[in-house]
């Protein structure tokens, strides 16, 4: 999921890199507008970046086995996101949309938005944040089936390059009787754009 481990850099080597791109952007980092902002920004990037500090799995740990016979979709749609390209390091604004079929355990619904976030404080792209989500549940759960669906907007695109603001990225990931079973997937796809809960 993440790649191996760098040694941390302290707070005032991350202040200092700041700094260091103030100056290459054309600034003065001593001038009285700035002179914080690289303890901001490194404020920031602690929040931005949270993710790398959370075991998805363990958030997944906890489950419950009393279902009073649920077996049909559990779905937790317009999970709202905030994310960064690794590219460029903007962000990504978009939001998720989760859902399994428990084969035995089901969990709380705030955890499945807790993965999202989990995944989404990292650097990324949408691709493997979306099957990172999908595959996490599949292993700690082990339903019968998981979907994860995102879409979002990439401000790699919108404020920089070609400059189009209008355009959003959908990925999926498909597992187990999602990706097999057509009329499992049609069902899902239902709920999706459902009128009641319609996108």
């Amino acid at each position: 999921m993440t790649n191996k481990k760098t040694s941390m850099p302290s707070r005032l080597e991350a202040e200092k890199a700041v700094r260091t791109l103030i100056r290459w952007a054309g600034d003065d980092p001593n001038r009285e507008g700035l002179i914080d902002t690289p303890s901001r920004v490194v404020k920031a990037y602690r929040e931005f970046f949270a993710g790398y500090k959370e075991n998805p799995k363990e958030i997944l740990s906890r489950t419950f086995e009393e279902v009073g016979g649920y077996k049909e979709i559990v779905l937790l749609r317009d999970i709202r996101f905030e994310s960064h390209c690794e590219h460029h390091m903007v962000p990504i604004i978009g939001k998720a949309h989760v859902a399994y079929l428990p084969n035995r355990y089901v969990v709380g619904i705030s955890k499945l938005a807790r993965i999202v976030e989990a995944f989404a404080k990292r650097l990324q792209i949408q691709e493997r944040m979306t099957a990172e989500i999908a595959i996490t549940i599949q292993d700690v759960l082990h339903p019968k089936g998981v979907a994860v669906i995102i879409e979002a907007s990439h401000q790699c695109m919108t404020t920089r390059g070609v400059h189009n603001p209008s355009v959003s990225m959908v990925t999926s990931k498909m597992l187990g009787i999602f990706e097999h079973d057509q009329q499992a997937r049609a069902e899902l796809l239902t709920l999706l754009n459902h009128p009641a809960i319609a996108l």
